[in-house]
């Protein structure tokens, strides 16, 4: 088990600067996990029955998913493009999960924390090292319906789409009568005027590329130049 310090001092050396925002995350993950009774940063046996949701791209989402460990390509780690500043903490052995969602009141009494503080940056950074849990968070106790598609693993289920051909993973496809389509050919995607194109260098690979980079020796310098050697 890591202390608070301890967790922020490694969450800024990985994400490359300290601000308020990662303070919170760090507070946030510790809190859910206490909840689940996990330390933090979990066991690898706590890890394996986790999963979290995070419902912002910003620092605080990097801040939570440092302190649990969890990560996308785990599958322990969901997000979900809410723009809340909040994460939800499942444990999947007991099925309990807490939804945590950071407090505006928490901003707005940061000076009442950090009086000595002019600067509200600096009010922040400070006040959130001692304001209580139940200034900075509201806490729901909620349910989160998995299914096997959402769970750690093999991917369970693979079909293609009917109208680009792409594969689709884990049960994401659309099915429209009766037949399966990948989300962005139903509902439209986040990109537009998609074509394929060529590239420079198509046939790169980074086994190919090592070949290029490694030095030559010498000798093999010398081979290339057989003038040198008459």
């Amino acid at each position: 088990m890591k202390s608070f310090e301890e967790l922020l001092a490694g969450s800024v050396a990985a994400h490359g600067h300290l601000c308020p925002g990662r303070m919170v995350g760090v507070r946030l993950a510790m809190l859910g996990l206490r909840l689940l009774g996990f330390e933090a940063p979990p066991t690898y046996l706590q890890l394996k029955q986790l999963i979290v949701f995070i419902e912002m791209d910003r620092c605080a989402g990097d801040a939570v998913a440092f302190v649990t460990n969890a990560r996308l390509g785990r599958r322990s780690l969901k997000f979900v493009d809410y723009g809340i500043m909040a994460a939800t903490f499942v444990n999947l052995g007991t099925d309990r999960a807490f939804r945590i969602i950071s407090t505006e009141e928490a901003r707005d009494l940061a000076p009442a924390y950090a009086p000595l503080e002019s600067q509200k940056r600096g009010q922040q950074l400070a006040a959130y090292r001692v304001m209580p849990d139940s200034v900075m968070f509201r806490v729901q106790e909620v349910k989160v319906d998995l299914t096997p598609f959402d769970l750690p693993g093999p991917t369970r289920k693979k079909v293609a789409c009917v109208r680009c051909g792409q594969v689709v993973r884990d049960g994401r496809e659309v099915v429209w009568d009766g037949q399966p389509y990948c989300r962005p050919c139903v509902g439209g995607a986040y990109y537009r005027d998609a074509k394929d194109i060529a590239w420079d260098n198509m046939i790169r690979s980074p086994h190919l590329q090592l070949e290029e980079e490694t030095p030559r020796t010498g000798a093999e310098q010398l081979e290339e130049r057989p003038g040198m050697l008459s």
